[in-house]
């Protein structure tokens, strides 16, 4: 399945728009990679806990988003948009979200 965030896939013309689709993941941050996110703050440099939890949140949200389309006879996804949140009291949950229209190509 093509997944883009471009409008169109150049050479192949939309036949059908089927829909909206979205993939959500709410992800929790632990006690330890905060406390090693918090040294990395202390230190400088970058958090490698935190960036493999966002690339983890972001490939199982587009992982869902392709699911759903697939579900409603599409065989891409186009003007995809993916968007990050923090949630929580803490600000210890990271909402990740993918959505794009459905299409078949």
């Amino acid at each position: 399945m093509i997944i883009t965030t471009t409008p169109t896939i150049e050479g192949y013309p939309v036949r059908e728009y089927k829909g909206i689709v979205v993939g959500e993941v709410i992800s929790g941050i632990d006690f330890i990679k905060d406390f090693t996110a918090g040294l990395t703050n202390f230190f400088g440099g970058r958090s490698k806990s935190y960036e493999d939890e966002l690339v983890e949140a972001r490939e199982s949200a587009l992982r869902e988003m392709e699911q759903r389309a697939r579900s409603m006879g599409a065989n891409a996804v186009v003007g995809v948009d993916i968007d990050y949140e923090v949630l929580g009291t803490g600000g210890n949950m990271l909402m990740v979200t993918a959505s794009g229209t459905a299409v078949v190509i």
